[in-house]
């Protein structure tokens, strides 16, 4: 059932330029209605170019993944099947186990004017401890995708695929962008994976541990990064690609995404390779910003190997990212609102110590 039409008026909303909606639009839509939540929107939720979302109250352990459908909710489909294995109160946190499917609501809520639209992708340091994790709503036939004029709840599907996680009310598992009308692709760029010592150092990626401790999405900076992940070495400038493994790479220096537009990675380019490079996608306008003399940054890759091994090169291309227009400049650009990846060289989730 459609919910009230939103307290955003539509004829602000018409006065937009076509293009993915900043942060100054993105708190006007949540002032107005058409962005709601649970409870008080946190500090930084709302990025230069994204919104974070967080997770509610509880978890349901489910069989396998789902998506509702045309016409059905995902609280019809949980309540109909045979689909949950039980309930978790995630309050004083819980545990969510590698190799197992969860489902949570999002405490946002969207009242989408008719024109806007909405895509997910994980958080950056979701997709560096390889938890899978994806977006739906009621009535989807597609997973990270919210059609225009949705009114109704989120829900998350989470795949913690290597590391079990201890998960509470709030953590930022996903992110959202919001776009108006028709957006289209300014450039197509693919980035070149960097495999060289004499750039990177001794170090040039990571392999994620099985059998690993439990990780805590609370402690920032709060793991030793050795329990869960092995340094790779690359002497001949190439790396194999084990299947099934989860490796932390980067792509060559100079990524810089212009203070106009908005970026998306690509999450497999099916022409670059038997690997998945990238969960989570988006990049906001000012990453690895090019002031005061630096020369951009690096894009982290989650690469995940397919069904055959597959031997990685120094300079292969491994990654593609789309950039689009914003509808307008944002307030803020990124690392403006704080980050821990501006500028960022080979690095791990914010929720490790530095490497040594």
């Amino acid at each position: 059932m459609k919910a009230p039409q939103t307290r955003y008026a539509s004829g602000m909303i018409d006065s937009i330029t076509d293009g993915v909606l900043p942060d100054h639009i993105l708190q006007a839509l949540a002032d107005g209605g058409a962005i709601t939540a649970a409870t008080p929107f946190a500090d930084k939720q709302i990025q230069p170019a994204s919104l974070d979302l967080r997770l509610g109250d509880f978890a349901y352990r489910v069989r396998a993944s789902f998506l509702p459908g045309q016409g059905r909710t995902v609280s019809q489909r949980l309540s109909e099947s045979d689909l949950v294995l039980h309930k978790l109160d995630l309050r004083e946190g819980a545990v969510l186990e590698t190799g197992c499917v969860y489902l949570a609501p999002l405490q946002e809520s969207l009242a989408l004017p008719e024109t806007v639209f909405a895509l997910a992708n994980p958080k950056s340091s979701t997709g560096r401890i390889d938890v899978f994790v994806r977006v739906i709503a009621d009535g989807a036939t597609s997973f990270d995708r919210v059609r225009a004029g949705y009114h109704g709840p989120l829900w998350v599907e989470i795949c913690p695929r290597t590391f079990s996680i201890l998960a509470r009310p709030g953590d930022r598992l996903a992110q959202l962008r919001l776009k108006k009308g028709h957006t289209p692709t300014l450039q197509r760029l693919d980035l070149n994976l960097d495999l060289s010592h004499d750039s990177l150092g001794p170090i040039i990626g990571y392999r994620a541990r099985r059998h690993a401790p439990l990780l805590d999405l609370a402690k920032v900076g709060g793991h030793a990064p050795r329990d869960w992940f092995e340094p790779l070495t690359a002497r001949d400038g190439r790396l194999v690609l084990d299947p099934g493994e989860f490796y932390i790479l980067a792509s060559q220096s100079g990524l810089s995404i212009p203070k106009d537009v908005a970026a998306e990675m690509v999450a497999t380019a099916e022409d670059l390779g038997e690997f998945r490079a990238h969960y989570a996608g988006f990049f906001d306008p000012g990453f690895g910003a090019k002031d005061h003399g630096s020369e951009g940054a690096r894009g982290v890759l989650e690469v995940r190997g397919r069904d055959v091994p597959f031997v990685l090169e120094h300079n292969q291309p491994v990654a593609r990212l789309i950039y689009e227009p914003l509808s307008s400049a944002p307030e803020a650009f990124y690392g403006d609102v704080g980050s821990h990846y501006q500028g960022q060289s080979l690095k791990l989730s914010k929720l490790f110590e530095p490497w040594s």
